[in-house]
């Protein structure tokens, strides 16, 4: 099977040597999102709520570049930096998962790249 490498401009460039998804037949696995805006290069690590809204809108921009949506996720992996934040993040997380979520793992992170409050990652059918 090929491994095809997946950017978009609608997504923040990746801040080292890896692709921000890789799809590999059907599968498409993305890079961990943070919370920044593509546009505006704008960081957000002062609210939980609105990095988790910036990291998914990120992670959806990858999907749809790739042809998927968020709908055919069918793993999510969330990084926090602090796990007293779940409750926020899983608020903002559920508006984007609405029906047949995902599985998902979610772990507090000893320190994310740029001192985040959270990055997610996922895998999904493209």
């Amino acid at each position: 099977m090929e491994k095809n490498i997946i950017n978009t401009n609608n997504a923040p460039a990746a801040l080292g040597p890896y692709s921000q998804a890789v799809k590999v037949g059907n599968v498409l696995y993305t890079s961990g999102q943070l919370a920044i805006n593509p546009v505006t290069g704008e960081f957000i690590n002062d609210d939980i709520k609105k990095a988790t809204a910036q990291s998914l809108d990120n992670v959806k921009a990858i999907l749809e570049e790739a042809g998927s949506s968020l709908d055919k996720v069918v793993k999510t992996l969330v990084f926090l930096k602090d796990m007293d934040d779940f409750a926020q993040m899983n608020e903002i997380y559920s508006k984007y998962f609405t029906t047949n979520p995902p599985a998902r793992s979610c772990i507090q992170a000893g320190k994310l790249p740029k001192d985040a409050l959270v990055e997610i990652e996922v895998i999904a059918i493209a």
